[in-house]
């Protein structure tokens, strides 16, 4: 337990950082975007460029890994939304909170987190789930948020927009032409390479404290919006099952997949388990701001989950490995 705490306290230390620089104005609020948008747009995409280009094409296409994350994500959406519906909480925050106790912040945390406890094989199970949190988990969300709105195309609006959002996000396409790199044995140029490599690098560190940051930006915003305090009720279940229900549930449908001869290596699911471990998504808090949920909540939802993860994922990396 003590080995897997000094590697992974560096990861939430970050995190703490940026939560704290934001909370003490170190950091302008202002400038807190425009790290987001480095992280998105740049540095996150080149480091899973080189990830794809450097897994086996295989490891990329990996239908078992799809369906058992897909069918994971949609048991945690279904479930989280039907435990939130009441006279405070409509459609659109249930599932904004669903989209938090099911989508793991996989790209900012989890791809340099894993890839440094598991080694770089891991790299392939991850970014299959990102794909399917990114496109499939997500656009289903939106258009469970849109149910409660007068209009009746709403939800398939709303499907729309969230399909061109995933178009716009660069993650996905670096995916794409990652795979194709590993496809087809391409490599960059020297000096392209060289720079693809330096945004890589930065990824890892700027995208934990960019992760804090978001926080405390979520929290300073709704005090000053004077939300109204939030039930315990309404955001500590949330985080519990994205903390323990999340990957209990790939770990059982896992071991079914196995026990079925379904072609599942033990590190494969580990992988799977590990990443359902991770904390909530911290891009979410965007989202439901764009969207006109109640930020508040889902911010105080994904910050416990950070704050909880330091303990309950360095158990699940013990235990597991």
């Amino acid at each position: 337990m003590l080995q897997v705490l000094i590697i992974t306290f560096p990861f939430f230390a970050l995190v703490l950082c940026g939560y704290l620089a934001a909370r003490q104005r170190l950091l302008p609020l202002d400038a807190i975007p425009g790290l987001n948008m480095f992280v998105l747009y740049f540095a996150l995409p080149c480091m899973l460029y080189r990830f794809g280009a450097t897994t086996p094409i295989a490891q990329l296409l990996d239908f078992n890994v799809f369906a058992i994350w897909l069918l994971c994500a949609i048991v945690m959406v279904g479930f989280a939304v039907a435990i939130s519906l009441n006279q405070r909480i409509g459609w659109n925050d249930a599932s904004f909170g669903a989209l938090v106790a099911a989508f793991p912040n996989t790209g900012f945390m989890g791809v340099p987190l894993l890839v440094a406890l598991l080694g770089a094989q891991a790299a392939g199970p991850i970014i299959v789930t990102i794909l399917v949190d990114m496109v499939v988990t997500t656009s289903l969300c939106i258009a469970l948020s849109r149910l409660d709105g007068a209009d009746t195309h709403g939800a398939s609006k709303a499907v729309k927009k969230a399909l061109r959002g995933v178009v716009a996000n660069p993650m996905p396409w670096a995916i794409l032409l990652g795979a194709v790199a590993s496809a087809t044995s391409l490599t960059l140029p020297g000096p392209v390479d060289k720079t693809v490599g330096l945004l890589a690098d930065a990824a890892s560190p700027v995208a934990l404290f960019t992760i804090g940051a978001v926080l405390a930006r979520s929290q300073i915003m709704a005090a000053v919006s004077r939300h109204p305090p939030i039930p315990l009720g309404d955001y500590l279940p949330m985080a519990a099952l994205k903390l323990f229900l999340h990957p209990v549930l790939v770990l059982l449908v896992g071991a079914g997949a196995l026990q079925l001869g379904l072609s599942l290596d033990r590190f494969t699911l580990t992988v799977l388990v590990l990443v359902a471990a991770l904390p909530s998504a911290s891009n979410v808090s965007l989202l439901a701001e764009r969207f006109g949920a109640d930020n508040g909540r889902i911010a105080r939802i994904i910050l416990v989950s950070t704050a909880a993860a330091f303990v309950t994922f360095s158990m699940a990396v013990s235990w597991l490995t």
